[in-house]
């Protein structure tokens, strides 16, 4: 898959790390498999970037993975030539600080009004009706195609093998994504929700409280 950045090539690789090579990444066997799907951070997390975060996965193989932070948003809005997507950003229309890696990029996804599976200039599957989408194109070209636009700024990635570390030592849950995920209009509330609607002991956890020497 090709991840549209601004000011990023396809071959994005963590901060100081080589790129990655996207022709030749194979699956890690056995490996918990995260694209398209969110994980969760458990409270607490001693990482001040990710606590209580949503991280939507773009892609996740031997090489490393990579997301982007859901529950973010920033004051910053696009400034020009890319303001002209404003109208497509879904609500709030702000900027996302999608994680600590590279935070001159911008990476925009879609969700497109059917699934894609082949990519086009525009627009890069990733899961379902979700997709990346190249900002420097015309947003008038996929206007027709895409119900909504979100922007982040940077992203979230770790090393080979780093994830599969954190997720083994309960650093995250993976629970299968919704469309709506993505563009939750509520994103403060969207670490809660998704954990309410998975029902059981996750949704117990939702309501732990953000200060634990509260309760």
């Amino acid at each position: 898959m090709t991840i549209h950045a601004s000011v990023l090539s396809s071959t994005i690789g963590r901060c100081g790390e080589e790129p990655i090579d996207r022709q030749n990444v194979q699956v890690i066997p056995g490996a918990v498999l995260t694209k398209g799907r969110l994980l969760v951070a458990t409270p607490p997390l001693e990482d001040p970037n990710f606590d209580r975060t949503v991280v939507y996965m773009l892609e996740h193989h031997e090489e490393g993975a990579l997301g982007v932070v859901l529950n973010r948003p920033t004051e910053e809005l696009l400034a020009e030539p890319l303001d002209r997507w404003h109208d497509l950003q879904a609500s709030p229309g702000a900027v996302f600080d999608g994680g600590p890696v590279e935070p001159e990029a911008l990476i925009a996804l879609a969700l497109a009004k059917e699934s894609i599976t082949e990519p086009s200039d525009e627009l890069s599957p990733v899961a379902g009706q979700v997709a990346s989408a190249d900002l420097t194109t015309d947003p008038a070209l996929v206007a027709a195609s895409v119900e909504a636009i979100r922007v982040f700024r940077g992203y979230a990635g770790w090393g080979p093998g780093q994830l599969e570390g954190e997720i083994d030592a309960g650093a995250w849950l993976v629970l299968d994504a919704e469309p709506g995920d993505v563009f939750a209009r509520d994103p403060g509330e969207l670490w809660r929700s998704v954990l309410r609607r998975q029902g059981g002991r996750l949704a117990w956890l939702a309501e732990v409280p953000d200060d634990l020497s509260a309760n």
